[in-house]
């Protein structure tokens, strides 16, 4: 993905489904309150961002950094897609 574009919810779906596979994230991890409630604003996500900064939580950084990219839209409907184990 370059690094300026949006990206689409087909590139991120195969990244957030990594993400809470690692163990201890099945609820979505440091992003539990992105992923798994669908608060989706940015500074729910940037949040979770310093969150996953002070955990050493380096996949969690790129998903959030890659989530601040996205619209709200995409955003809550990456959340939806969380527990349809479509592409797991």
């Amino acid at each position: 993905m370059e690094l300026y574009r949006k990206p689409t919810l087909p590139e991120v779906l195969p990244m957030m489904w990594a993400y809470v596979a690692k163990p201890g994230n099945g609820v979505g991890g440091n992003l539990h309150i992105v992923l798994d409630e669908g608060n989706v604003c940015d500074g729910h996500i940037l949040y979770c961002l310093d969150r996953c900064r002070e955990k050493g939580d380096t996949d969690g950084v790129a998903l959030a950094e890659t989530l601040l990219r996205m619209s709200k839209t995409q955003r809550s409907k990456l959340s939806d897609r969380m527990y349809d184990g479509e592409g797991r």
